[in-house]
């Protein structure tokens, strides 16, 4: 079993940055895969960018070359660094783990145009 915790949302204007982190209570190198979803409002929640136990990351086609994921292992630490920020990135981001099957409680980011 594993807890996960966000925090670093926020409201930021159109072409800001923010970063995004995940804390897990155990070891993420233990974790198959890392992810960050989002859930816009009346939206499917959708994977936004992943990474497995080997380092391996794949992204949303929309996102890719604005955000990044990363980890600290020390720190057993997810982020998403998220740049050139649209509008249309505004939803609740969640970070899920694969196996063992997990989310956390979500974190809103709001984008201003």
């Amino acid at each position: 079993q594993v807890q996960l915790v966000e925090s670093g949302g926020g409201l930021v204007q159109a072409g800001g940055s923010l970063r995004l982190s995940c804390a897990a209570s155990r070891s993420i190198l233990s974790i198959n895969v890392m992810g960050w979803y989002r859930q816009a409002p009346e939206k499917e929640r959708e994977l936004v960018a992943a990474i497995t136990s080997g380092g391996t990351t794949n992204y949303k086609d929309s996102v890719k070359g604005r955000f990044t994921i990363s980890r600290d292992i020390t720190k057993n630490v997810v982020y998403l660094q998220m740049n050139s920020l649209k509008p249309e990135d505004t939803a609740v981001y969640y970070c899920n783990s694969q196996f063992p099957y997990s989310w956390g409680q979500g974190t809103q980011v709001t984008v201003s145009s």
